[in-house]
Order: C-alpha cells, then sequence, then structure tokens
C-alpha cells in the first residue's frame, strides 16, 4: 500500500499491512494508541472502540 494514512492522535504512519481489511486493528508504534481501519480506498485510519469499556455494568 502507499502508506500514506496517518494516526488521527499523532500524525505518525503506522505501519499497515499489505494487505490490510477493513476492521482491522493495528497499534500506532509512535503514541500506542489502537487504530482501526475504516475505509481502504484510501485507507483511513480513527481510533479503534474501547472493547473493555462497559462490561459487566
Amino acid at each position: 500500500m502507499d502508506g500514506m494514512s496517518v494516526c488521527p492522535v499523532c500524525d505518525a504512519e503506522p505501519m499497515i499491512s499489505d494487505d490490510p481489511v477493513e476492521g482491522e486493528l493495528l497499534e500506532c508504534e509512535d503514541c500506542g494508541v489502537e487504530l482501526e481501519i475504516l475505509a481502504l480506498d484510501p485507507i483511513t485510519l480513527g481510533e479503534a472502540p474501547d472493547a473493555e469499556e462497559d462490561w459487566g455494568e
């Protein structure tokens, strides 16, 4: 891929696999935030939803 997508938190360019999938989760190496691939053309990244939020409540 072109590697032009940037982290919405710190503007770094996280590593994206050669075969990205919409909904795939990855971590920004610079700030450590968990990201989700929201769209593939162009690749759009967003913060991943907090999976542990509201568990057991």
